[in-house]
């Protein structure tokens, strides 16, 4: 019988969740994963149980979790879907938790965003403050970790400008581009959100990384790490969004929300916290520089293909 202690983490065959699950398995830990996408394509090998999120049946939920002592969180939605809403992972959301607590689990990591506030205009930040109140009363020890942007070889948004910056003259920004955003490394979130495991007291830390830029400045640092110094050109958000959604019916993919330019023009995606991660992002870029951005990312084909791996769609 494996005496272990038991680790829990959403969605290990994909983007933050996959990093974590590597560092725990490391540590010679017993690692399960809950996942919508059970038969993904992955790099663990079997070494990790995978289990379907259930949340229509939350007995068989809990009987997942039963016995493990920490959860990490990955569960969330990037945008409102017909297959997929905020309000509906925040209720999922409510059920883990629910979950969680009926089988003794006695941390909780979870992986939120910076400046999240149940007051907010937007949506996605509403629903993140929700999510993190639930926690805070469930009564459950936890560790809330806020990221701005996490970056690294299977990210969305970075991957995507380097994408644009390959492949067009130009590079739209929304107004002035001098809000700022401050993004933390796949590892160096997975090794916080561990570090945070092993914990007890109840923390919410600003997972930032160590360099901050204005959404300019990180265009125009992005093109010249890559060889590719284009002009980088303001335009009205409304135009910014309306570019956008074109490109993205092009791809079969949501390429921007409105939520996502307003809060970024909102500056929601920085804070005055010390870093949390050390890898600075002008140095990943570079080291990357002949890889990153070669193909697009889509938000949609993960989720609508469940069988290949994140880096494969």
């Amino acid at each position: 019988m494996d005496s272990r202690p038991i680790h829990v983490v959403t969605g290990a065959y994909g983007f933050t969740g996959r990093y974590i699950a590597g560092r725990l398995l490391a540590a010679g830990l017993n690692v399960k994963t809950l996942t919508n996408s059970t038969s993904r394509r992955n790099s663990f090998n079997s070494t990790l149980h995978a289990a379907p999120f259930n949340f229509n049946d939350p007995k068989k939920l809990v009987e997942s979790l039963s016995g493990a002592t920490v959860l990490y969180n990955n569960y969330w939605v990037r945008f409102n879907h017909k297959n997929f809403t905020y309000a509906q992972a925040v209720e999922n959301t409510r059920i883990l938790f629910e979950a969680a607590k009926a089988a003794g689990v006695k941390r909780i990591v979870h992986i939120s965003i910076t400046n999240p506030s149940e007051y907010s205009r937007f949506e996605y930040f509403r629903g993140k403050a929700q999510i993190e109140r639930m926690l805070i009363e469930s009564g459950i020890s936890y560790a809330i970790l806020r990221p701005a942007v996490i970056f690294g070889p299977e990210d969305i948004l970075l991957n995507n400008i380097v994408w644009f910056l390959r492949r067009f003259p130009v590079f739209g920004i929304f107004g002035d581009g001098r809000y700022r955003l401050q993004p933390i490394h796949v590892e160096d979130l997975a090794e916080l959100a561990v570090k945070q495991g092993q914990g007890t007291d109840n923390r919410i830390i600003d997972a930032i990384g160590p360099e901050t830029f204005t959404y300019r400045g990180l265009v125009e640092e992005i093109g010249s790490a890559i060889g590719r110094k284009r002009p980088v050109i303001s335009m009205p958000p409304a135009a910014g969004y309306f570019i956008g959604r074109v490109i993205g019916r092009m791809m079969g993919d949501v390429a921007i929300t409105r939520d996502e330019i307003d809060g970024l023009m909102a500056d929601l995606l920085y804070t005055g916290s010390a870093p949390a991660g050390r890898r600075r992002l002008t140095d990943w870029i570079r080291e990357n520089a002949g890889t990153a951005g070669m193909r697009y990312s889509s938000e949609l084909a993960r989720r609508n293909n469940r069988a290949e791996a994140y880096d494969h769609l």
